[in-house]
This record gives structure tokens, sequence and C-alpha cells, in this order.
């Protein structure tokens, strides 16, 4: 389990609104991208935040229930359906690392990359690995609800509990993830626009950490922080590998130009509720 050589930084949890939190891993690509240090972090969304991906038809969205129940609506970089991201029950990750330190193999990468993730579940006594074979989807606009993939979605006793995602800029390989701690069905789906899936059904697609261990999320959160830092350990070990900051932060430059990317993208309304062709 091995993270590619070089400068590394390990940012931990922090609590920014979902807009911020994709501003902040395009941001980590783009340093990633000029040689800054590559960046692992773990962070938690607040308030809840429904994520869209990129290429999502906004008219799946119940965006009165949204603004009712307090959650963020925000897009995405990476494709996929959207998520609810509930501040309690998802733990967040992202890597953000020079393109030329991964495969170009998107398979292959998923796996570099997953490695942390599959150690995080094992640090918690969760039997978590890929999902061994395509399971058909129940409805298309929820990323917990599509098709499960070999590549990069995540089973535990049969059901859902991870699911990872990539970009890719010419210089830059950003993957991001959600991790489900605990499942709150009703809220998720009420996010979408008359979804033809009932909550029971949604359970046993998805299962939650606190199922299956007897952990509180500050456990999870510990346990991916370690892994994702052994990681990037093993890597960075040898002499001259690289260097590895366990205790990271943004500095003031990247805050600045997240700031920007919010209120460009990650909060307007002309992005975030867009479709694909109309997009810049």
């Amino acid at each position: 389990m091995t993270a590619p050589e070089g400068d590394w930084r390990l940012i931990r949890e922090e609590r920014r609104s979902g807009p911020m939190q994709m501003a902040l891993d395009e941001v980590a690509g783009e340093t990633a991208s000029e040689g800054g240090p590559a960046t692992v972090r773990t962070y938690r969304w607040e308030p809840s935040c429904l994520t869209l991906g990129y290429g999502q038809d906004p008219d799946t969205v119940d965006w009165a229930a949204c603004e009712r129940a307090g959650v963020d609506v925000t897009r995405r970089r990476t494709g996929g359906g959207g998520i609810r991201h509930d501040s309690h029950g998802d733990v967040a990750y992202s890597i953000a690392v020079p393109a030329d330190d991964v495969p170009g193999k998107l398979l292959d990468a998923y796996h570099l990359l997953c490695e942390p993730i599959l150690d995080a579940f094992a640090r918690l006594g969760i039997d978590a690995d890929y999902v061994g074979e395509a399971v058909p989807e129940l409805y298309h606009p929820a990323c917990y609800l599509r098709e499960l993939h070999p590549a990069h979605d995540v089973v535990a006793v049969g059901r859902k509990i991870a699911g990872n995602a990539q970009y890719r800029t010419r210089d830059a390989v950003v993957q991001h993830g959600s991790l489900s701690f605990s499942v709150d069905a009703e809220a998720h789906l009420d996010a979408f626009a008359d979804p033809p899936v009932e909550p029971e059904t949604f359970r046993e697609r998805v299962v939650g950490m606190d199922e299956l261990a007897d952990v509180d999320r500050e456990d999870a959160v510990t346990a991916v922080e370690a892994s994702l830092a052994a990681w990037v350990e093993a890597g960075t070990g040898q002499e001259g590998a690289g260097s590895f900051d366990r205790e990271g932060s943004w500095a003031d430059a990247e805050l600045e130009r997240a700031h920007e990317l919010v209120e460009e993208r990650y909060r307007a309304d002309d992005w975030v509720r867009s479709r694909p062709n109309d997009r810049e």
C-alpha cells in the first residue's frame, strides 16, 4: 500500500459548506499541478449538501425540498448522479496528485488511490471490497442507486458503503469519495424529484458503518486519516522520496482562490442549475 513519491500534506477534517469543499478539491488539484504538495484530506459537509454529477439534469432535484431542509446544492467536477451528503452520516475524503504520478489507465488509478480507503474499513473491522460484478441500477439520477461498478464502488455485506470518482486535468488527478457512516434513506430520497424508490429499497442497497461496527463517527474519521497517512508514509519513507506534513493546512492564496471558485462556479445558479451543453 504505497502512495506515489513526492511532497504530500494531510489536511484533517474541516467543516465547510459543500460549495467550498468542491472548490478546495479543485484548488488542491491546481496546487499539485503547479509543483506544490499533493494533498490527502478528509472533510465534513456543513450544512448537509446535495452534490450533482457534472452532467446531471437539474430537473431531477427537488429544489424546494432541499431549501426547506436547509440542504445546500452544488455540482461536482466528477460525473455520476446526485449524492445527499449528510453532515453526520457522510465521511468525505479527497486525494489530489500530479497526473504523471498515477497510472494512466482509469481502473489502475482507482485501485491505487482507493488503497487507503479499503484499509480504513479494515481498521474499523469492516469487511469491504470492490463489488465483484455489476449490479443493475434502480434510479439513474441518484449515485447510490446507479449500477454498481467493480472499478470504484465499494460494498460491505453486499451493500454499497463507499463511492469514489475522479477527474483529470492535463497535470493533475483529483479523486474524491463518500464513505457512508450512517444512512438516512428518507432524507436522501427527499432531495430528488419524485424518485420511484422507497426508503426500504434504498436501505437494501446502501449500508452505513454504524450498522456493521461498534464505532462512532470520530472513530471512522480517525481511521480514514490514519490510513491516508500510512499510505503516504509508505511512499515517502525512503530517503529522498519526498516529504509529508501530517498537520497540513491551506495557504492563504489557496483559500482566496477557493472563495473565488465558490462565487464563480460552485454556488452560482448559472453553473449549478445548468445543463452540460449550456455550461462554460
